[in-house]
């Protein structure tokens, strides 16, 4: 089939609904390993005490993802967007599978030890020797699992946003919920398991296989997705041709997965749109307070979520559910967030609205600190929801608002430019993090 000439028929905007739902589940897929690490946390602690592993895993996750994204904003107008994401996907499932090897070896060998020991006396003792505390090695194991995903997450969120930019904001959309809701659907199975296997024998480890288990099918399926049902509905074709037209080149490889091709003299012309494009520094210089109030955005959240909610919230009544409940309302929060701009009428549009609301945020800096200090769990609570609230909502608001009024190639350009940003924000805040732990002794 000869792309051109082709109008915007209406048959060729069908299943738009099959396309959120899509777009909802590879957000999903690209963050629930991450987020999965992140909210067992508190395996990680009473496996690692000594590292700070929800600071360190996210210290170590974030400069190989704005690394390899600046990389790829350089290289977007001529990367293949196929490739780029099922790469991404594909290196999620595979560095996600390994996390539930190690998890299963580390099972499988300390079971055989309490079969050769005596277990009904001197388990207690055997797991905290054999499994209760992790040295240096596996850690760095971790840690190197971690990286992969940083590549894999920079691979997938700016190759997707990118990708999802050139079509109806409402794909975006979708997309930023799915990640959202990769934390929720991740904080409400820990709390399962939590409830599950707290006090089972080995719980912690158990309750860890059985989220990265779910991750790795998830991510799975984001592949299959991606590379399969995706680049044949009429109404992503549509607007991936309306983007060959207007001289994106990096849509071509899905378009041919579609079974549409690009002709000779299309190409030609297409080069020819392509230098017409804005360039990268152009739009930058455009669009730059959208670019730093995303900085900002996480920034100000990172800087917060999740160590100091781990580290920095003292003892309270619900003991070891404390950490695990913040987590959570956090991660609902952000979820129900990313839906409000979906209503016109409470959508955020202004340029220096969402300036001014950016920085307002950061008074929730010194909220946080004498909530901490002075304040019960109920105003914890209230102060962590209102965090995801405004990390969620702003976010979906800018993503949604930025591309608008500019060509295929464009808008892809813009859409990297904006993730690369918002991951330098995240790198940022995890920085930022370590201040908290001033004044207190490091190991």
């Amino acid at each position: 089939m000869i792309l051109a000439d082709e109008a915007g028929d209406s048959s060729r905007l069908e299943g738009k609904t099959k396309a959120l739902v899509v777009c909802w589940v590879l957000g999903l897929g690209s963050l629930v390993s991450w987020n999965s690490m992140l909210t067992i946390g508190d395996y990680y602690y009473n496996l690692f005490p000594k590292y700070h592993p929800s600071r360190v895993l996210t210290l170590v996750y974030q400069p190989f993802a704005v690394g390899t994204m600046a990389l790829l904003a350089y290289k977007e107008a001529s990367l293949n967007t196929r490739k780029r994401n099922l790469a991404g996907y594909t290196l999620f499932s595979l560095s996600t599978l390994m996390l539930v090897v190690v998890s299963l070896v580390n099972t499988v060998v300390l079971s055989f030890a309490l079969l050769l020991l005596d277990y009904y006396t001197n388990w207690q003792q055997l797991d905290l020797a054999t499994s209760g505390k992790g040295g240096i090695g596996p850690f760095l194991g971790i840690c190197v699992i971690v990286a992969a995903f940083g590549v894999a997450d920079a691979h997938v969120q700016g190759g997707m946003v990118g990708d999802l930019s050139l079509m109806c904001p409402e794909f975006i959309q979708s997309f930023l919920a799915g990640l959202a809701a990769s934390g929720a659907l991740t904080s409400a199975l820990r709390l399962v398991t939590k409830a599950a296997f707290d006090k089972s024998i080995n719980g912690f480890r158990k309750g860890a296989i059985l989220f990265l288990s779910i991750s790795t099918f998830l991510e799975f399926l984001c592949v299959l997705l991606y590379a399969i049902y995706f680049p044949k509905l009429p109404i992503v074709k549509f607007y991936r041709a309306k983007a060959a037209k207007e001289g994106s080149k990096t849509v071509s490889a899905d378009l041919a997965a579609a079974g549409i091709q690009t002709s000779g003299n299309q190409e030609g012309l297409g080069d020819a749109k392509q230098l017409d494009r804005l360039s990268n520094k152009q739009l930058l210089l455009q669009n730059i307070d959208y670019a730093i109030s995303l900085y900002l955005i996480y920034v100000l959240t990172l800087s917060i979520f999740p160590g100091f909610l781990y580290e920095n919230t003292g003892e309270h009544k619900l003991g070891g559910w404390y950490a695990v409940v913040l987590i959570a309302m956090y991660n609902v929060w952000d979820l129900i967030s990313r839906y409000i701009p979906v209503a016109e009428r409470v959508k955020l549009k202004s340029r220096k609205g969402l300036i001014i609301a950016t920085l307002s945020r950061f008074l929730l800096v010194p909220a946080f600190y004498f909530t901490a200090k002075y304040g019960d769990q109920g105003w914890m609570l209230m102060l962590t929801s209102f965090l995801g609230l405004t990390n969620g909502y702003l976010t979906v608001c800018i993503m949604t608002e930025a591309p608008k009024g500019y060509k295929g190639p464009e808008q892809n350009a813009l859409g990297n430019l904006l993730v690369l940003f918002l991951l330098a924000g995240i790198f940022s805040g995890v920085a930022l993090d370590w201040l908290w732990l001033i004044g207190k002794p490091f190991f």
